[in-house]
């Protein structure tokens, strides 16, 4: 049996899974969250297996500390010895154009990350800390890395140009490169095993950040995310895609700076700008009871994803399957009916019973719909820990 920790770094988090592996049987056997890493009121938490759980209160000053504390909470109920662990997989966010796999983590590996960091400033340096945490606690344990980007390598340069100075590519490395991409290849596969290879897929992955991919033949041949994971529908507190000038109109006649323009489109717009509710649950909430502001939202975030979806039907010249994941993917049946019913012209029609149930693979369209919908609970984690137990065998 291998034991194989997954690690999922943040500026200032640290979440972790440790799964026993035997065979092809991958199982959970404790989970939790670091977090406030390097600031006041830091905390670790747990919960085993069993369902018991567990929460320490100590200073973090870095990611060595906290790592030390989750190892201390593992050994307490989840492991008999630091050595009894295998092999550890990152989430690393941004891989570039260099990866479009994971890859056994060495010292060039951890160099291309940290280079690659002036694309996902907040995430790959923590992802680098991550590293370098497990190489100094468990110096001879094999690391993986996953990368968010690579999923989407594989899209054709028409998907993923701009209509920029093609310098601003070949120099500078600007292009569309998408994110979520292990969620994304995640659902892939589990579409693959329900209806068959060769299929036509719009994955949606709706969550605060949210992203839609046009999948064929179980390769993303587009996505919505872009440059960074500002681009494409409208989110919890992110603008989605808007007119490129808009920042600039917005610096310039409001004297605002990069770093204001740059909060105000990312923490500052989205659901939480238009409805004054950043939590999907909150403007549910709001919409039920007939909140003007929440109806405006709702529909406004509704239409965005259809149209996203209607041009991804296109790309793919056709649709087999329109699958619902993440956060609000999974667990908002008001939105996925919405979403739908606005796609009855497709030939779905919704089984309100199968919508209505949570936490499992659901078809929730009828059967004589033309289109199949499906809710697919997603597991980034797992797609870590298969990788790498595969890369480390």
């Amino acid at each position: 049996m291998k034991k194989i920790l997954v690690l999922n770094s943040g500026s200032s988090s640290l979440k972790y899974q440790l799964f026993n592996v035997e065979g092809d049987k991958y199982e959970v056997v404790a989970k939790g969250l670091a977090e406030r890493i390097g600031i006041d009121g830091s905390k670790v938490s747990i919960k085993y297996a069993d369902g018991s759980k567990k929460e320490v209160v100590n200073p973090l000053p870095t990611h060595n500390e906290a790592l030390q504390e989750v190892f201390n909470l593992l050994l307490n109920g989840a492991l008999a010895d630091l050595n009894e662990i295998t092999a550890v997989g990152h989430r690393i966010v941004h891989g570039g154009e260099v990866y479009a796999n994971s890859v056994v983590i060495d010292e060039n590996v951890v160099k291309t990350v940290e280079d690659l960091s002036s694309l996902a400033p907040l995430h790959n340096p923590a992802g680098v800390l991550g590293i370098r945490a497990v190489q100094k606690a468990l110096p001879n344990v094999p690391q993986v890395a996953v990368f968010d980007t690579a999923f989407h390598q594989t899209m054709p340069k028409e998907a993923f140009l701009y209509g920029l100075p093609l310098e601003q590519y070949t120099k500078h490395q600007i292009r569309r490169y998408g994110m979520h991409g292990t969620s994304h290849r995640y659902i892939a596969q589990e579409v693959a095993k329900i209806l068959g290879e060769g299929k036509k897929v719009v994955v949606c992955h709706l969550g605060n950040g949210a992203s839609l991919s046009a999948i064929k033949d179980g390769k993303c041949i587009d996505t919505s995310m872009g440059f960074t994971p500002l681009a494409g529908i409208i989110m919890g507190t992110r603008s989605g895609d808007i007119d490129p000038y808009i920042p600039l109109h917005i610096m310039k006649e409001q004297g605002l700076s990069v770093d204001e323009a740059n909060n105000l489109l990312n923490k500052q717009s989205g659901m939480l700008g238009l409805t004054g509710f950043s939590d999907m649950r909150d403007v549910e909430a709001a919409y039920l009871k007939g909140e003007e502001k929440a109806v405006t939202g709702m529909q406004t975030y509704v239409y965005t994803i259809v149209k996203f979806i209607g041009s991804y039907i296109a790309a793919l010249g056709g649709v087999d399957a329109i699958v619902f994941t993440a956060g609000i993917g999974e667990n908002s049946p008001i939105i996925r009916k919405l979403i739908l019913d606005r796609l009855s012209y497709l030939g779905i029609s919704v089984n309100e019973e199968a919508n209505n149930r949570r936490g499992n693979v659901e078809e929730i369209s009828t059967p004589d719909s033309k289109v199949k919908a499906f809710v697919i609970p997603t597991d980034e984690e797992l797609m870590i820990a298969q990788d790498t137990v595969n890369l480390t065998k």
